[in-house]
């Protein structure tokens, strides 16, 4: 899908722009009444759907959450489409069960070694997500498996070089796109070759820039290349780029990022709750803004929610080059997001569509089962 840049952007206050810098968690089977009035009010910029959220089984938890869906898409402010994301990659990581589309890890997906099947998998994936009214998939994963001690990616990159791990990744990336679904390539500039997890503590990755340039970054140029819509960084340390996470580096998350990659999507930030980062959330949302990030995820703490737009909002009203770089945030978020404004299908549509990957559901089992056999 084409995606032009915005030349302007409506005027928004201190705090809705802010706001629109935030996509957020929330606990339940839908957003609580504050997160509901803060959207409908243009104070936030869209939501994460989490298994937690889920409280239904089969059909009836899709129907159910598709309602959640279009009732925030319905209440958005007309120039504020929101966005509604999930990480639905496969294998382990995939908050949606049957009936949506049941993939593998990808690295099992790729080992069947079919660029073809890989992008009609994450067409068809693209496809559900839509009818159900998600607009983003927080996939692929652009790491390269390339550490087996790595506790937290390993099965679920596409492979364990950067071409193999790249091609397979883009190819999925490509159908996300064709199912009319925005795609985001994570975790960058790499999280394959760490040894500890950044949901629990901040791992570093001490490779020398050569061979950063060689395997980590290869796969993130590549998807630079090919106009990937989007980016999820990395909350990990490379002395070789920068002192700080990358998440925090202006060096790695606009002048590598943009100037040397030459990326022109939306950058995430991975979950500012994560324990890799300070857990002072005012200081890290601002520090991930100026440092490149466009859009902050905040996934479960609503407190937190408030005080991280609270802290950006701060900062936009005292400080002119900060409002600056928070308008050219969103208008980088905001082109992605009118590009790709929710439009969930009817729950006949959807069944519909469900009952027509079936076919491509019995071939992914089979071609995946003869390379696990």
């Amino acid at each position: 899908m084409e995606i032009t840049a915005l030349s302007s952007l409506p005027s928004l206050s201190a705090e809705a722009l802010a706001g629109q810098l935030l996509v957020v968690g929330y606990q339940g089977e839908a957003p609580n009444h504050a997160l509901v009035e803060a959207h409908r009010e243009g104070r936030l910029g869209g939501f994460i759907v989490f298994k937690r959220n889920l409280v239904h089984e089969g059909a009836a938890r899709i129907d159910a959450l598709s309602d959640v869906l279009t009732s925030l898409a319905e209440t958005a402010p007309p120039a504020l489409p929101p966005l509604l994301a999930v990480d639905q990659e496969g294998g382990r990581v995939a908050r949606l069960s049957a009936p949506v589309l049941s993939l593998p890890p990808m690295r099992v997906l790729a080992a069947t070694g079919d660029l073809d099947l890989v992008r009609r998998a994450g067409r068809a994936l693209g496809e559900e997500l839509r009818a159900i009214g998600f607009t983003m998939d927080f996939a692929p994963v652009l790491d390269v498996d390339s550490n087996p001690k790595n506790p937290i990616i390993g099965d679920r990159a596409f492979g364990t070089t950067a071409e193999s791990a790249a091609s397979f990744a883009l190819a999925f990336a490509e159908g996300l796109g064709e199912g009319e679904l925005l795609g985001c390539g994570k975790h960058y500039p790499g999280h394959g070759d760490t040894e500890t997890d950044s949901h629990l503590e901040l791992p570093t990755v001490r490779s020398a820039r050569s061979s950063l340039e060689a395997t980590e970054l290869r796969p993130f140029r590549l998807a630079a290349e090919r106009a990937l819509p989007a980016l999820m960084s990395a909350h990990v340390v490379y002395p070789a780029l920068a002192a700080e996470p990358a998440t925090l580096s202006a060096s790695i998350a606009t002048d590598l990022l943009r100037r040397e990659l030459g990326f022109r999507g939306v950058l995430f930030s991975d979950d500012l709750e994560m324990k890799a980062l300070s857990q002072d959330i005012e200081k890290t949302s601002v520090l991930a803004v100026e440092a490149g990030c466009d859009v902050l995820l905040v996934c479960s703490d609503e407190a937190r929610i408030g005080r991280a737009r609270a802290a950006l909002a701060e900062a936009i009203t005292t400080r002119a080059r900060f409002r600056a770089r928070c308008e050219e945030a969103l208008a980088r978020a905001l082109a992605m997001r009118r590009a790709c404004p929710p439009r969930p299908a009817s729950r006949e549509a959807r069944a519909a569509l469900f009952a027509s990957h079936a076919a491509l559901q019995d071939e992914i089992t089979a071609r995946t089962s003869e390379v696990t056999a």
